[in-house]
């Protein structure tokens, strides 16, 4: 075997000791700083503010019961109680509008809703939706009260919707 043939022996490195400055700390306070500010401004731009947030839209409305309609009929597919998805699904879309629009719904006025009436509209609108998307999965006896609230006058459809109970907060 020829000089050239031999492997190269390794090179010896040095141990690696507590002192060593991990890649964390090889970049400047400065750089550290300029890196993090998006992470720290983030929150403040995707946060409704009360000059931002805009009540929300018949159309939104219109999309947010479709959504918690969907997640009822999912849940219910999955073998979850009734009133625990429509209560899951009602609370989900009461804290976007909350959250979103802070309470505000366009078709019901200027006024904020409180969390108890955003639940309880939710929760109508739920109910409404799936049965309309999958009224296999609505039980019968709120089949028949989603019925009985549809076939009556305008001013009366608010009240006479069939409600099932919040989800208590843990």
């Amino acid at each position: 075997m020829t000089r050239s043939d031999s492997p190269t022996p390794a090179l010896p490195m040095p141990p690696i000791s507590p002192s060593s400055p991990s890649p964390s700390r090889t970049y400047p306070l400065q750089l550290q700083a300029l890196l993090a500010l998006p992470l720290l401004v983030l929150p403040l731009v995707l946060a409704p503010s009360g000059a931002w947030a805009a009540p929300a839209t018949e159309a939104e409305m219109n999309l947010y019961t479709r959504i918690a309609a969907v997640n009822v009929c999912i849940a219910r597919g999955a073998g979850v109680p009734f009133d625990r998805a429509v209560g899951i699904a009602g609370e989900t879309i009461a804290q976007v509008i909350l959250g979103q629009h802070e309470g505000v719904i366009s078709q019901v006025g200027a006024k904020p809703l409180g969390l108890e009436d955003l639940r309880k509209g939710s929760i109508n609108s739920a109910v409404l939706g799936a049965a309309e998307i999958c009224p296999k999965e609505v039980p019968a006896d709120v089949m028949a009260k989603v019925q009985d609230a549809l076939k009556q006058p305008p001013a009366a459809k608010p009240t006479a919707a069939p409600t099932a109970k919040p989800i208590p907060n843990k």
